[in-house]
């Protein structure tokens, strides 16, 4: 069996925890090495950290990019329109990855010219490559949120806020819930415009039995074959994928 390069090691838990290190107060990247001769941790210790990380990394990465909107809007579609568990979860949640993969495919390929190539050809240091790798994401997230969710977790954090306040002055732990309570509003925005048309369907449906005395049949099931037929017609597919696509440009 062969033995296994020491730089391959270390490239493979860098790119897995590029984000990570920063994101939990790590600020250097010798705790990522697993090959370097570090007397402040043992390779025991080190193994764990990393373990520790690997769990938490699928809920940081998603937070950090367009995920929980994306997730969130398609939840709020198949709730209006009523169609129970039609698409089941593991449909949306695999249409929701895909659509974050095909979102953040250009900042992908930053980090990978900007950080990771120069990395592997000994250009900057690990350090650095953790600053660089980090950079496109922060500016990513820093588009999409508000000034006044800055505010609120700048504020909690007694970090003072002034004018002429830069991204590279903002830490990424107060970026990162500013970023996600943003995602958050804006899907709930478009939660809101998606029921609007379906709850007058249901309306205008429940008002049309009672005016015909028909109160024990629920007006659910008269109004879903309605509802569906409206979402086809309008191709409420491609209008909601393309509002989520072009929201984040």
């Amino acid at each position: 069996m062969k033995k296994i390069n020491k730089k391959t090691l270390s490239i493979v838990i860098l790119i897995l925890f590029i984000f990570t290190s920063k994101v939990y107060g790590m600020p250097d990247g010798s705790i990522l090495d697993l090959t370097t001769d570090n007397n402040d941790y043992s390779i025991s210790i080190k193994i764990m950290l990393l373990f520790t990380l690997l769990t938490l990394m699928p809920a940081i990465l998603m937070t950090m990019t367009s995920f929980t909107r994306i997730i969130i809007v398609l939840h709020f579609v198949r709730s209006s329109v009523g169609t129970q568990q039609t698409p089941p979860n593991q449909v949306l949640i695999g249409l929701a990855l895909f659509l974050t993969l095909f979102i953040m495919t250009p900042i992908a390929s930053e980090i990978n010219t900007e950080a990771i190539q120069p990395y592997l050809n000994d250009e900057i240091n690990q350090d650095e490559v953790i600053e660089k790798g980090l950079e496109p994401i922060r500016n990513f997230m820093f588009k999409q949120t508000e000034s006044k969710d800055l505010a609120l977790f700048l504020d909690i954090a007694e970090i003072n806020e002034t004018e002429n306040m830069k991204i590279e002055d903002i830490p990424t732990k107060v970026l990162i819930p500013s970023f996600i309570i943003g995602e958050i509003k804006k899907a709930f925005k478009m939660g809101f415009i998606i029921y609007i048309p379906f709850l007058v369907i249901d309306m205008v449906v429940a008002s049309t039995l009672m005016s015909m005395g028909m109160m024990m049949l629920p007006p659910v099931m008269i109004s879903l074959p309605f509802k569906l037929l409206l979402f086809v017609m309008v191709d409420g597919w491609d209008l909601v994928i393309k509002s989520l696509v072009l929201g984040f440009n």
